[in-house]
Order: C-alpha cells, then sequence, then structure tokens
C-alpha cells in the first residue's frame, strides 16, 4: 500500500493539491479575491454578490496581467482576451 501525501487550502477545502507550493498559491490567490471583492462591493453597489465574487476571482487569477497594465502597460489587458480584446 502506497502512501501519498496531498495538501489542502484553508480556504477551498474541496480541492487537493499534490504540491505544497501550490497550495499555497491558491491560497493567495483566494485570498486577494476575496478583498478584491469587499473593494469592488463597496465600490459599485449595485453589483450583485455572484457578479463580485466571479469579478474578484477574475481579478485574482490574471493579478499579473492587471499589476503590469496598472504600471504604465494598459495594453496588457488584451491578454486577457486574445484578440478580440483589440478589436
Amino acid at each position: 500500500m502506497a502512501v501519498e501525501v496531498v495538501y489542502r487550502s484553508s480556504r477551498d477545502l474541496e480541492r487537493l493539491f499534490m504540491d505544497k507550493a501550490e497550495a499555497d498559491r491558491h491560497d493567495k490567490m483566494l485570498e486577494l479575491a476575496e478583498l478584491l471583492s469587499s473593494v469592488l462591493g463597496k465600490a459599485v453597489p449595485s453589483l450583485s454578490e455572484a457578479q463580485i465574487e466571479e469579478a474578484g476571482i477574475f481579478m485574482a487569477k490574471n493579478r499579473d496581467v492587471f499589476a503590469r497594465a496598472f504600471k504604465n502597460q494598459p495594453d496588457a489587458l488584451n491578454e486577457l482576451f486574445g484578440d478580440s480584446a483589440e478589436k
């Protein structure tokens, strides 16, 4: 019988990871998504809770692209949707 070590994110108990670093990255992404959702909910109160959560997760998953865009590279946002964003 083999023993397998798996890691679980403390914020997403359903997902299992084979690598601790990957679980930590996922946890940090979810933490950022939560903070972004909170800010978005206050900034745009007309959004539904589901929309706020979806936008927060999207921004957190693509944080590197958004970081470059906020650092004077707005064209970096074109990477999010490929050629369709450029048209």
